[in-house]
């Protein structure tokens, strides 16, 4: 059955708390006052609610189920993920559950360098990750967390950037090209602690166009060199992304950013709008492996996050045509 745009729009106003509130923001138009509302719900029900239940008293999830006390292993049952979920959720950035899962984040993961990492490669090398010190910023920037220390990742992440303006976790092991996986955790990371109105506001805005101008320069999944797909994976939407990459996560950060319109993105769009299915969806195309609390959508189904997201890249796409 074809739905019309508002049968969609209704589609989504029927999910979870956390689709809800945006998209009442970034559909609707909402004032801030009646996204706000529904947002504070994400804390008390249903899939936010579920993930704070399972949080430990000692501020962690999964602790004691690996060598790091559950902070970035297992996979995604730790906390580092399970905040970055509840981060997409938008739970209220002032919540003491979440805050105190970021002092545990900053006090167990910063290493002598200033990046973040955690178990066995903090142990024996002593420095950070890069991918993981991006995730890690993007949180403790988001739920607002006030420590001096947060420069210090950020310094980390600006060192880490690369010659040709991305970044690689594997530039210590001799990486020489950039990866758009740990690209666009690092520009999230940074993007959400410009919001803080950090000192060197202009050196973190400098250091995101250029992360940007690589991504650009591939038109998001293609290679620079031959012009191939570099990975199928890469047009492949899945939500939640973990440390992931895919070309709707990637746009959905060009539009949080609002980026200037540029044709190399082009493309990518043209993508995203030709997987919408004849009901006004997109589906779930892909689930990463590994443990969860549970299972907030099913492969090959209607999504409601890929939905959301498609709907919002679009908008903004079109109101940039404008």
């Amino acid at each position: 059955m074809k739905l019309s745009a508002g049968q969609t729009i209704t589609w989504l106003l029927d999910g979870d708390p956390a689709i809800r509130w945006q998209t009442m923001r970034d559909l609707n138009g909402a004032p801030t006052k009646t996204f706000e509302r529904e947002r504070r719900r994400v804390e008390r029900d249903g899939w936010g609610a579920r993930l704070l239940a399972k949080q430990g008293l000692n501020g962690r999830w999964a602790g004691g189920r690996s060598s790091d006390g559950g902070l970035y292993t297992p996979k995604w049952i730790s906390t580092t993920y399970t905040m970055l979920l509840l981060r997409d959720f938008g739970l209220p950035p002032e919540n003491p559950n979440a805050l105190k899962a970021c002092k545990l984040l900053l006090d167990e993961g910063l290493q002598h360098d200033g990046g973040i990492s955690y178990g066995s490669f903090a142990e024996r090398t002593e420095r950070g990750e890069t991918c993981i010190s991006g995730m890690v910023l993007s949180i403790l920037s988001y739920f607002g967390f006030e420590d001096v220390r947060l420069q210090t990742i950020a310094g980390y992440l600006l060192e880490q950037q690369m010659p040709d303006g991305g970044w690689n976790c594997r530039r210590p092991a001799g990486a020489t090209h950039s990866s758009v996986n740990t690209t666009i955790s690092a520009l999230e990371g940074l993007r959400h602690y410009e919001l803080t109105r950090p000192k060197d506001l202009q050196a973190i805005r400098r250091a995101q166009a250029r992360g940007r101008e690589f991504l650009l320069a591939h038109r998001l999944f293609r290679s620079h060199r031959t012009g191939n797909i570099m990975k199928s994976e890469f047009l492949r939407f899945s939500f939640p992304p973990r440390w992931h990459y895919d070309i709707l996560r990637a746009l959905d950060h060009f539009r949080s950013v609002d980026a200037p319109r540029d044709p190399r993105l082009e493309e990518a769009i043209d993508i995203v709008r030709g997987k919408q299915r004849d009901d006004g969806r997109w589906r779930l195309e892909h689930s990463h492996k590994g443990r969860v609390f549970f299972t907030l959508e099913w492969d090959g189904t209607p999504s409601r996050w890929n939905t959301l997201r498609a709907l919002r890249v679009l908008k903004w796409w079109e109101s940039l045509a404008g």
